[in-house]
């Protein structure tokens, strides 16, 4: 086709309904990360494990998550993310009906860390998805957008438990969760195509306004001293640590501390709980969308770094007015607000890893996401301390204050205009 027939044809919009696969795809993960919280009471009580343990059963995952991202990410740049995201959620959906099957502690540790090495990479895989098949201008958006969808899932998932628990025991629900990730993955290897113009449904046009938003690329070999060496990577590993800190407490401990650190009980709990990642979705969309907008009038660095740094500074003041309010029910309200300014980073730093990582945005982003599990690794386990040495439900949230500064700190040390691999 000439380029003036490519011009002269309206392209088709193939790629949203890709953004629309991966949308389900966070709904999913979500659905079954958030799950586990809102039954570790009825766990702990069948199990017989204390808070450290169950602790550590929240932390396996991000362990395992954490120790596999990067390789995870680094076969899906080399190969493409239609077989390696089939892979992986195939192999979390039996690891999410295997844990129905836990007997004991350390029967529950081993199918949670396995559960998580299967899960890892799934993050940049989308964001290597991204970085195919939509144009530069958009990609703050549409990061949105797939964040919107997991904090929804995440958001409804506590009080969708709760209902459930009423008529299914625990076990029951692992499996049938585990079973709607079955569906997804043989629906994406059917559909997918790791490039526009491999896709049957794609035209010229559409193929072109893609692929002509992109870099000159060149696909070599990861140079891994240039990736862990380049300063941009540093500070955004940094703020995504104290992302996926806080981002952990909200789905492990926060109901916990609802009940025991401010008395709600029952649909009120789960009302709260689901609160921070149900308010979170406009975070994530209007946070993509402000990312894009101020990049095309300020500048990339403005859009990406200026709009991380201030969501950050504004989630750690709310932070502190949350811990210090008497209100329960204020407090709550408070947290989640706070949570929702967190996850106005996220398309700034997805977009960013793709602006700086080019046809690498799978490795430089799991890279940026492995930092990420180090803090959810950590988040759990620090909360339980705190509280079992200090008899202080709030001194936790001090910690994460402190981090949501330090994350604003960071951010102005990032310049998305910087590549990580320079193949220009």
């Amino acid at each position: 086709m000439t380029p003036a027939a490519v011009s002269a044809a309206a392209p088709t919009r193939v790629r949203y309904r890709v953004v629309a696969f991966t949308v389900s795809l966070a709904m999913i993960t979500y659905l079954d990360r958030v799950c586990i919280s809102k039954m570790a009471p009825d766990i702990m009580r069948d199990l017989g494990l204390s808070m450290t343990q169950m602790s550590w059963v929240f932390s396996a995952f991000t362990l395992a998550y954490g120790a596999f991202e990067i390789p995870t990410a680094w076969w899906a740049d080399r190969v493409g993310t239609r077989r390696v995201l089939a892979r992986i959620v195939a192999w979390w959906s039996v690891f999410t009906i295997l844990t129905a099957g836990a007997f004991n502690y350390l029967s529950l540790l081993a199918v949670r860390f396995l559960f998580g090495a299967g899960e890892a990479g799934a993050w940049p895989c989308v964001a290597r998805t991204f970085s195919r098949w939509i144009p530069a201008r958009e990609r703050g958006t549409v990061q949105g957008v797939f964040f919107m969808g997991a904090h929804l899932s995440g958001g409804i998932t506590p009080i969708l438990v709760t209902l459930l628990l009423t008529v299914l025991p625990w076990r029951s629900l692992f499996v049938v969760f585990g079973v709607i990730g079955f569906l997804w993955a043989y629906a994406w290897y059917r559909w997918f195509r790791d490039e526009p113009g491999e896709h049957a449904s794609v035209n010229a046009a559409e193929a072109e306004l893609i692929v002509s938003s992109r870099r000159h690329e060149v696909h070599s070999g990861v140079d891994w001293g240039r990736l862990f060496g380049n300063r941009n990577i540093i500070p955004l590993c940094i703020q995504y640590f104290a992302n996926s800190y806080a981002f952990y407490f909200y789905i492990t401990w926060l109901p916990t501390y609802l009940e025991k650190g401010r008395g709600l009980t029952s649909m009120r709990q789960a009302f709260f709980a689901g609160l921070p990642l149900t308010m979170a979705v406009a975070g994530d969309l209007f946070g993509g969308i402000t990312t894009d907008r101020v990049a095309a009038r300020l500048g990339l660095r403005a859009g990406r770094a200026g709009v991380g740094s201030l969501a950050y500074l504004v989630a750690g003041l709310v932070m502190l007015a949350g811990i210090a309010s008497p209100d329960a029910e204020v407090a709550g309200v408070l947290l989640a607000v706070s949570a929702t300014f967190i996850m106005f980073t996220l398309g700034a730093a997805w977009a960013t890893c793709i602006d700086i990582g080019g046809p690498h945005s799978g490795v430089v982003g799991a890279t940026m996401n492995t930092a990420g599990q180090v803090g959810g690794f950590l988040s759990p386990l620090v909360f339980s301390y705190i509280v079992e040495k200090y008899g202080s439900w709030s001194a936790p949230l001090y910690v994460l204050a402190g981090l949501f500064v330090a994350a604003s700190l960071a951010w102005l040390f990032v310049d998305p205009k910087r590549r990580v691999f320079d193949e220009a």
